[in-house]
């Protein structure tokens, strides 16, 4: 019997650590709202590294500060902005295992954590929201402070 193909993977759970018919939903609630997924380190470089203009890079996670305040946070930022990023990428902590610790690096000087949110100019790091600014509040308030974000820096002169 041949194995199913989920989100284009030969082997659902042998992409990462989480089973991929389980990670599937949660991808999708970023892919639906314009976000590209960046699988490898080498995909994420392609996006992010020595690009012009801004670039969200969203670290998607199974935890439930991702389902039920980071994921929702973004989405009700993005609908509701009048300046948006140019790009919108994201890796998936567990499964992306090589994208993910890439977009670590494009984080320097902060300690790893899923979710996480970085706001990139120009391939450098602008404004980061950490698993500790997620955690505990809702999705309004992160929706606020991307909106500030997409303000600062996203807004065409």
């Amino acid at each position: 019997m041949n194995s199913l193909k989920i989100v284009g993977l030969p082997h659902p759970q042998q992409s990462g650590r989480y089973d991929e018919r389980m990670v599937a939903p949660m991808r999708e609630e970023l892919t639906r709202i314009g976000f590209t997924e960046a699988r490898t380190a080498e995909a994420l470089d392609a996006v992010v590294k020595d690009t012009p203009g801004t670039t969200l890079l969203v670290v998607n996670s199974v935890c439930g500060c991702a389902a039920g305040r980071a994921r929702p946070g973004v989405t009700l930022a993005l609908q509701q902005a009048k300046a948006k990023p140019d790009r919108l990428v994201t890796v998936f902590a567990g499964n992306d295992v090589a994208a993910t610790a890439r977009a670590r690096e494009y984080f320097a000087g902060y300690a790893p954590s899923s979710p996480q949110m970085g706001l990139l100019k120009d391939g450098k790091l602008v404004r980061m929201l950490e698993r500790r600014d997620i955690e505990g509040r809702e999705a309004q308030e992160i929706a606020a402070d991307l909106l500030a974000a997409f303000e600062e820096y996203c807004a065409k002169a």
